[in-house]
């Protein structure tokens, strides 16, 4: 589609009470349909980052800001050329700044980490738990480091208790490794102001991931 048609009034796209990833497929959607300014409104923080990243990877400018009612409304401008190009799901990638720059060390192996749970095996949960915090503080002994290491349903609990894998998450992380934590999975554990290391993330960037991994290593 020619740039120079595409439209120029202001589109608002409400995305309250929408679950992950639809607020950030609505943005692509109302993009790849000619809109260049767009006023989005989120009621959670998760999906205000999510859009950002989105918008910001296909050189869209955004601003926001937070209103009283505790929802943000983002200001999504289109430039000359995000609006060029049509950028499928399949196409999106929203590593954070500090794991693109540091492909050096665990940023380009391709491999992925999924860790669902809070416990590794069956049994025990408190054998569980132990054994899990073991698993993670032992994955930077293997060659090579993960790309990322994605976090969801009790696994998010890795991500806001004080523990050896917490530490060794973090050590991870400074490593150049991808730590992501499922937004809906932190909010339902009530988790999300308790999150101590990686960041946030969605169901659209959980399934691109692991559809583009290289390898998926999971505990069992």
């Amino acid at each position: 589609m020619n740039w120079m048609f595409w439209k120029k009034k202001t589109t608002r796209v409400d995305c309250r009470g929408l679950s992950c990833p639809q607020p950030v497929i609505a943005v692509k959607d109302a993009l790849e349909a000619g809109n260049r300014l767009l006023e989005v409104v989120v009621d959670n923080e998760a999906a205000k980052d999510t859009i950002t990243r989105f918008a910001e990877d296909r050189n869209c400018t955004v601003s926001g800001l937070k209103a009283e009612n505790g929802c943000w409304t983002l200001t999504v401008k289109a430039g000359r050329v995000c609006c060029q190009k049509q950028v499928g799901p399949e196409n999106y990638s929203c590593a954070s700044a500090a794991s693109t720059a540091s492909a050096g060390s665990g940023g380009s192996s391709g491999l992925v980490y999924v860790i669902s749970s809070a416990s590794m095996g069956q049994g025990s949960d408190d054998l569980g738990w132990a054994l899990l915090q073991t698993y993670v503080q032992t994955i930077h002994k293997i060659t090579p480091l993960p790309e990322k290491i994605l976090l969801y349903n009790e696994g998010v609990k890795l991500v806001a208790e004080e523990s050896g894998a917490l530490k060794a998450l973090e050590q991870l992380q400074e490593q150049g490794v991808d730590v992501l934590a499922c937004g809906t999975c932190l909010n339902f554990y009530e988790l999300t102001a308790a999150l101590r290391v990686g960041r946030i993330t969605d169901m659209y960037e959980i399934m691109s991931t692991v559809n583009n991994a290289a390898k998926v290593v999971s505990p069992s």
